[in-house]
Formats: C-alpha cells, sequence, structure tokens
C-alpha cells in the first residue's frame, strides 16, 4: 500500500443501484466519469483494491459497475468506501490556476496584510461550487468561503499560504456591512 500522505481522495462509494452490483458514486475528478480511467483504486479498507469497470452519468449521479461486484448485497457491503490513488498517478499540472485540493489542505490562509487567519482543512463542494473551510487556531471554529478569484486571489503552494480577501457582508436591502 502507498505512504498514506501520498494518497489523493478521488472518490466515494454511494449506495448499491439496482440489483446487479452498480453503485452511486461520488467523483472528485474534472470529468466525474474520469475516475474509471484511473484503473485499481486503492480504499481505506485494509486489502481492498477497487476497479471500476465502467461508469456512467445518470441525471445528478454517477453509476459505476465494478470489477467482480455483481449483486446487490456486494454493492451495498462498499457503501462509504473511500476511492483513492497514489499522487504520482496524477498528470502533472500545466495551469497555474489549477490545483489538487489536496495541495491546498493544511495551507497559512492569510489576509492580504499578511496575518494569518488559520488553515486550510478542506475545499468542500455542496454542489454551488468550491468552498475553502479555514479553522481559526485561537477558537478552534470553522469558516467557509467561496473559492474564487476574488477572495483567493493568490495561492502560494510552495511557500505554504494562500491570501483571502474576505467578502463584504450585505445587509437586507443590499446594503454593505463590514
Amino acid at each position: 500500500m502507498a505512504d498514506q500522505t501520498n494518497r489523493i481522495l478521488l472518490g466515494k462509494i454511494g449506495a448499491a443501484h439496482g440489483i446487479r452490483g452498480e453503485v452511486r458514486l461520488v467523483s472528485h475528478t474534472q470529468d466525474p466519469t474520469a475516475i474509471a480511467a484511473y484503473g485499481p483504486l486503492e480504499t481505506d479498507r485494509p486489502g481492498l483494491v477497487i476497479t471500476i469497470a465502467a461508469a456512467r452519468r445518470s441525471k445528478n449521479v454517477l453509476i459505476a459497475r465494478l470489477a467482480g461486484i455483481s449483486d446487490r448485497n456486494a454493492a451495498e457491503a462498499l457503501n462509504g468506501v473511500s476511492l483513492y490513488i497514489d499522487r504520482d498517478r496524477l498528470p502533472a499540472i500545466e495551469d497555474e490556476d489549477d490545483f489538487y485540493h489536496a495541495d491546498l489542505i493544511g495551507l497559512d490562509a492569510r489576509l492580504e496584510s499578511g496575518v494569518s487567519i488559520g488553515q486550510v482543512i478542506a475545499v468542500p463542494n455542496y454542489g454551488a461550487g468550491d468552498l475553502i473551510e479555514i479553522r481559526d487556531p485561537r477558537s478552534g471554529d470553522t469558516f467557509l468561503l467561496p473559492f474564487t478569484r476574488a477572495v483567493v486571489p493568490a495561492v502560494h503552494i510552495e511557500e505554504g499560504y494562500l491570501v483571502i480577501v474576505p467578502p463584504l457582508e450585505t445587509e437586507p436591502g443590499g446594503e454593505e456591512r463590514n
């Protein structure tokens, strides 16, 4: 098994779909169906390796057929299994505005003035675009900000930080407040 710190989460198996062993699948790849092209995927279950034989989109979910899984009971047993790939198997990033989410985790979040406001702990997406979750080291509280160029104008992975420009809040009626 690869070094745990060098693994990238590519997706997660969800509920069984139908009676022939297909599963719903959450894919974290830019093109959701591309997860099937990575070959055997490590999992969070020791010794379990999953190969996606086929994947197709169906409305708002990805439906996958997994190698060796042919009935609903076997598919149900995989619900919640996370799928990983060794970092070395991912393509190099060519565009300076593209990032692997895993590269952002742990970066120091700083205001434009250089003041640290916390550490990036996650980059979730609940359907309306990527967010950046930051933990305040003093209080332990976390907060979410949109992961947009306006809010995160600079990412310096090699230097270990990113710049945050908090959005202005608006009062009902559209008036800005600080």
